[in-house]
């Protein structure tokens, strides 16, 4: 059931994040934008709504399954843990049993996204400009048409391989702040949850999940840049030969600020998103719960 849970959680907050997503995508990837407001005035003026949308079916399925996984993964691996330290599944974990099974949750994730975050971000930095603001030439048709057909260019033209660019800067990131994600929502639960109650209110989990994926990302922003660049770096480019390559030339070109670009748009998202996350995933757990008990 934490599958499922973590799979209609994950869905849905992508769908409610998804709009200042491709505006932090742009700006940690391109350098003409003067900072969020003037990227999303830009984003709107030449592409409309639809800008801000740019491969969101896809990830809305993509992350529903990857979310289902590293909800999945993290129960199970903490079960594991539990299990083999104290005897019990439901025994009560320690802050290092929680870190463990966030960092499991991690690595598991990166294995099935990142071709569709290459995708993603290959979609979101693609420019299509709106019929009513194009000029009178003509328009070049997009290289990608959608995010399935983004796959399968980079597929033939790029290799297996090009599937699978960034993967390790979005394992670093990933496998850290998956660990602070939910070692900080444990603790926040834990530590906000009323004496002799055996699970939060709906009020706790909100301000948990959302505060757990503002330090979650405040501390993946620096990979998060770096995962960006290295993806959006296609093999006509071929800028960055690995994640340190990429982060020294990004730094020696842009200064040190670089790395923390989108900082604000990702913990401002981070926020809502996240709540919507684990409200979802608690509200499913025990809807099913009540139902299973009730037979």
């Amino acid at each position: 059931m934490d599958f499922i849970a973590g799979a209609i959680g994950g869905g849905l907050s992508t769908a409610v994040g998804y709009p200042l997503d491709t505006v932090k995508v742009r700006i940690q990837t391109e350098r003409h934008y003067n900072g969020i407001w003037h990227c999303i005035q830009e984003t709107y003026r030449t592409e409309k709504i639809w800008g801000f949308y740019k491969g969101v079916s896809a990830s809305v399925l993509a992350v529903s399954v990857i979310s289902s996984v590293s909800f999945g993964t993290y129960k199970n691996f903490l079960c594991t843990i539990c299990k083999l330290r104290y005897g019990a599944v439901d025994a009560k974990p320690s802050k290092l049993d929680v870190s463990l099974a966030g960092v499991a949750a991690g690595a598991a994730r990166v294995l099935l996204m990142t071709p569709s975050e290459v995708a993603k971000v290959r979609m979101q930095t693609q420019r299509n400009p709106h019929p009513s603001t194009a000029s009178p030439q003509p328009v070049s048709e997009p290289k990608y048409r959608g995010s399935l057909h983004c796959l399968k260019v980079i597929a033939k033209e790029e290799g297996f391989g090009g599937l699978y660019k960034g993967c390790s800067a979005l394992l670093c990131r990933d496998c850290s702040s998956s660990a602070i994600y939910f070692l900080t929502y444990s603790a926040l639960c834990d530590w906000l949850k009323p004496a002799g109650k055996d699970k939060p209110g709906l009020l706790i989990v909100l301000l948990s999940g959302g505060f757990a994926g503002v330090l979650a990302w405040g501390l993946a922003t620096p990979m998060d840049v770096i995962k960006s660049r290295m993806q959006t770096d296609e093999l006509d480019q071929h800028k960055y030969k690995g994640l340190i390559h990429c982060a020294r030339e990004s730094v020696r070109k842009e200064g040190a600020k670089v790395l923390f670009k989108g900082l604000g748009l990702n913990c401002i998202r981070a926020f809502p998103v996240n709540m919507v996350v684990f409200v979802t995933y608690e509200a499913v757990l025990r809807v099913t719960d009540h139902y299973t008990n009730k037979k």
